[in-house]
């Protein structure tokens, strides 16, 4: 099953802080990682971050950035001031957990907050 096909059996869950499975609740990062099935780095924060430790992590399981979004690609968002956030690209649209509606959720068009970066995994479209 691929990343995003994975992410849309996960639509409803709730959000959970830290959460990093289907019956516990994701945040975003959980989902992300639990999407792609690679491990989530401990002690992350809860708001804010640094975009360049981010990307490392990515880089370091085998994700490389990418100029053009496709299914499955991470997305790195700028959901605030100082607050980062990160989704899945379904191609059309994307999955995120939302702190906001309490639930992993699918919306279509374009991002509603900046992308900061993309990152696609080695061997994926």
């Amino acid at each position: 099953m691929n990343a995003v096909a994975r992410a849309r059996t996960a639509l409803g869950c709730r959000f959970r802080r830290q959460g990093r499975c289907p019956e516990a609740g994701f945040d975003c990062v959980g989902l992300v990682a639990w999407a792609h099935g690679v491990a989530v780095p401990g002690a992350y924060p809860a708001r804010g971050g640094d975009p360049g430790r981010i990307a490392l992590v990515l880089r370091h399981n085998g994700f490389c950035e990418t100029a053009d979004a496709a299914a499955g690609d991470v997305l790195l968002l700028a959901s605030g001031p100082g607050q980062l956030h990160l989704a899945l690209s379904t191609g059309d649209g994307m999955i995120h957990a939302d702190a906001i509606r309490r639930c992993v959720v699918e919306r279509p068009g374009a991002p509603p907050w900046p992308v900061l970066g993309m990152w696609r995994r080695s061997g994926e479209a």
